[in-house]
């Protein structure tokens, strides 16, 4: 190539490159550790946390504060057998491998040759004519050959450090893919258990509408109630029935959800899970730390910030380019036309060598690649201040979700115990005969709206809490 120098044992150019290599040159910013990112304010505390959130340490296994076994069941066999933490698995074997690769870059690579040849010569043409017969010859040879790029400008070992970095970072997506999994498999249980209940309390007020309406079929025929009325009752039945439809498809497709997130096919587990079961609640504290701790355990900053270091240490790797390489050369051979010469070991050829190549004339080439080197280094920046500033955001507002949750169910709480006072004052009324049948039922379809209310209520702090665990990063050491 016109602009490729190669200098094949040049000595003074050696003793340049072997100065370089003493001195231990190695090119380009050495990592630094991430930017200061948090605001000073946060560091007292969580801006929107309740006086009963403490700043404990929390658990690593949240799901387990909710006391529901079969919910921690499900939540371990999604983290053994999820296919997407399996395929996060894999790209973090890949990484790793990919490390392993680097490393052995780094190090003399050598390899061995046999040769065994037979070769038949025609007799030399001399002034027009041939001269003599043909000549036949064999040949054997035995080698071996190695070779040694020196690390003169740490290339090799910036490119280590990037492999390293990046293997980090998929550790870190994959414990992120363990965080995210267990919260969907909380939620889709939640929000099955809240379906099965709520069809359950549809049904009992479809069977206490059907009644009042059977009733007011009566009073019609006896001229005591109006066909208006009627009418009215059964249309409210009616929205009734046609509300319990979604809620039928809602709860099915929870059950498909949950049976692919355990890794096995829709409807596995649905004979499992077809008895209702209570809304597992969250527990009257909640750990929730402090942010700086949040900003060491959520695995999505980890992953960016190893991907900083990983892009940093990428910008050296470019820097060396722009500068010679030295490779090391080294061949040994043994052989002869005879078999026999292959056992002569005082008879052998050797041959060792220093290559130095550089690239000098690019044309701005690496120059380029160097500042494209360094651009990705700043969008990686840039990208984690984003991850550490929207963990905070999730984190608080996470915290603020859960806060008014707890206000929502007790205001929820106290209509139900409303409803359920006045269900009991109905039938009182009724058994003094100073009441109706139908103003019962009416009594027991406002209190089992009343129920349900609720229950939609707890439901959502429920979810809420698990917002919060999964804002804090928490769930992935326990399937790591």
């Amino acid at each position: 190539m016109p602009n490729q120098a190669q200098l094949i044992f040049v000595p003074r150019l050696v003793a340049l490159a072997c100065a370089a290599l003493l001195a231990g040159c190695t090119l380009g910013p050495d990592y630094q550790g991430p930017p200061e990112v948090m605001p000073q304010a946060a560091h007292g505390g969580f801006v929107r946390a309740e006086a009963n959130a403490v700043a404990a340490a929390p658990a690593a296994q949240w799901w387990t504060a909710l006391n529901d076994p079969v919910l921690d069941g499900l939540v371990q066999r999604a983290l053994q057998a999820n296919p997407n933490l399996g395929a996060a698995r894999a790209r973090l074997q890949q990484s790793r491998a990919a490390l392993d690769l680097e490393q052995a870059n780094a190090r003399p690579s050598g390899g061995a040759s046999a040769l065994a040849a037979h070769a038949r010569l025609p007799p030399l043409n001399l002034g027009g004519s041939s001269s003599g017969s043909a000549t036949r010859t064999n040949l054997y040879n035995l080698g071996v050959d190695a070779t040694w790029e020196i690390d003169l400008f740490g290339a090799h070992q910036r490119s280590i450090q990037a492999a390293g970095a990046s293997a980090e970072a998929a550790q870190a997506t994959l414990a992120d893919v363990q965080v995210s999994l267990a919260a969907e498999v909380a939620n889709a249980y939640i929000n099955l258990r809240e379906r099965q209940l709520r069809l359950a309390l549809g049904d009992e007020s479809v069977q206490a509408q059907e009644r009042m309406l059977q009733l007011t079929g009566q009073r019609v025929e006896r001229g005591t109630a109006s066909t208006l009325e009627q009418l009215r009752i059964q249309n409210q039945l009616d929205g009734t029935r046609a509300d319990l439809v979604p809620l039928q498809a809602e709860k099915e497709a929870f059950l498909n959800q949950l049976a692919t997130l355990v890794g096995q096919a829709p409807g596995a587990l649905d004979a499992e899970l077809a008895g209702p079961a209570p809304v597992p609640l969250p527990p009257p504290e909640v750990a929730v730390g402090d942010p700086a701790s949040l900003l060491r355990r959520r695995p999505d900053i980890r992953a960016a910030e190893r991907t900083l270091a990983a892009d940093t240490s990428k910008i050296g790797q470019a820097e060396a380019a722009k500068y010679p390489s030295l490779k090391l050369l080294g061949v040994i051979g043994l052989g002869g036309t005879h078999p026999s010469d292959l056992t002569r070991l005082d008879d052998f050829a050797a041959i060792g060598a220093p290559m130095l190549s550089w690239n000098f004339l690019d044309f701005g080439r690496n120059s380029a690649r160097v500042t494209q080197a360094e651009r990705v280094r700043d969008e990686a920046e840039m990208k984690y201040r984003q991850a550490v500033l929207e963990a905070l955001r999730d984190a608080e507002d996470s915290l603020s979700r859960f806060r008014y949750g707890r206000v929502t169910v007790a205001t929820l709480a106290r209509s139900k115990a409303s409803a359920d006072q006045a269900l009991v004052l109905a039938r009182q009324r009724y058994a003094a005969g100073t009441g109706t049948l139908i103003e019962l039922l009416d009594t027991t379809r406002q209190q089992i709206s009343a129920q349900q209310n609720l229950l939609q209520g707890e439901a959502a702090l429920t979810r809420s809490f698990v917002g919060i665990q999964k804002a804090l990063g928490l769930g992935w050491s326990a399937g790591a």
